[in-house]
């Protein structure tokens, strides 16, 4: 349920596995896959291509649907239509995974969808659309979400279409690090640049570890510990961020496994002159400061400077982001 990058690219590689996968998403991308196909590919060197005849595509939730399971990947803006959609036609006790950025998602779903099992999830990596039809999983990682008896059968499923999935009892630690990590979503889009160029510029990651610096105050404030990424102390991982480029390329190797065609969906949003998605990463911590009678000013910078981008589109220098930031 929103076959965009991240839905095509999972529901891509479940199909090409053998998993009858019915696509639902908006005209522009359904109708480049009703032309060309489906291709999903890696920074491993995976390629898959699906024609258009093997394709089970939907503009809306097919009515008497009666799915196995739904992967929830359209932006955050659209979760509770999204979810009062698939009420209207899906069974109750319907498993949904919210496969989205943010923490709330499956929380505001569950709302507009009280009769279906909503579960939090997280997909760790990056995937771009690198032209109709096309999509590429720039980053690894592994597919998380909350353990439930309604999806206990279906890691091995995942497993077997190349898309790993744990299931885990405290999935909101790992929420939690994801959207830490994801703070650089702003940052990159802002930037113009691809995602491994901008992370090799230091005045970049000096902004992303003051943006990381101030939501983990934040979160100590609320009582909230993030999972950590990779197995680094967060604290620590922001000290690597700051170090000269030279160093940082020696020490964040592992973060750098990124292909040059990655970028952050937020880029391309700004590119496609949507939304963005920033309300639901930055956004999400400037209203958690403020109930735990604090502030984020730095993230609540971001979140404005993509709200006014479309008004005055331009892309910021490392040292004009620092300015903004007060850095």
């Amino acid at each position: 349920m929103g076959a965009g990058t991240i839905g095509c690219y999972l529901g891509g590689c479940l199909a090409a596995a053998g998993v009858p996968v019915t696509l639902v998403g908006r005209p522009r991308v359904l109708d480049a896959l009703a032309e060309k196909g489906l291709t999903v590919s890696d920074l491993e060197g995976h390629r898959t291509h699906l024609p258009p005849g093997q394709l089970r595509l939907a503009r809306e939730v097919p009515s008497g649907a009666r799915p196995a399971l739904v992967l929830l990947c359209v932006k955050s803006g659209a979760t509770a239509e999204a979810a009062a959609q698939l009420a209207a036609e899906l069974p109750p006790g319907t498993p949904v995974i919210s496969m989205q950025n943010g923490i709330s998602n499956a929380r505001v779903a569950g709302q507009a969808a009280p009769g279906l099992v909503l579960l939090p999830g997280m997909v760790p990596y990056n995937v771009a659309e690198l032209a109709p039809g096309a999509f590429h999983r720039g980053t690894a990682g592994r597919l998380a979400a909350q353990a439930h008896a309604s999806i206990a059968g279906w890691p091995p499923v995942f497993e077997h279409a190349g898309i790993p999935l744990d299931l885990s009892p405290d999935i909101a630690a790992i929420q939690w690090g994801k959207l830490l990590l994801n703070l650089n979503n702003p940052v990159n889009a802002l930037s113009g640049l691809p995602l491994r160029a901008q992370l090799m510029q230091r005045g970049y990651r000096r902004c992303l570890a003051a943006l990381i610096e101030e939501a983990l105050q934040v979160l100590a404030r609320a009582g909230i510990t993030p999972a950590p990424v990779a197995g680094i102390p967060w604290r620590r991982l922001v000290g690597v961020m700051r170090l000269p480029t030279p160093i940082f390329r020696l020490v964040a190797a592992r973060m750098l496994r990124i292909d040059a065609k990655a970028r952050s969906s937020m880029a391309d949003d700004l590119a496609l002159g949507r939304r963005t998605e920033v309300d639901a990463l930055s956004g999400e911590l400037v209203r958690l400061a403020q109930a735990h009678g604090t502030s984020a000013p730095r993230n609540a910078k971001m979140v404005e400077l993509l709200d006014v981008w479309p008004q005055a589109p331009r892309s910021l220098t490392p040292a004009g982001m620092a300015r903004a930031l007060n850095l």
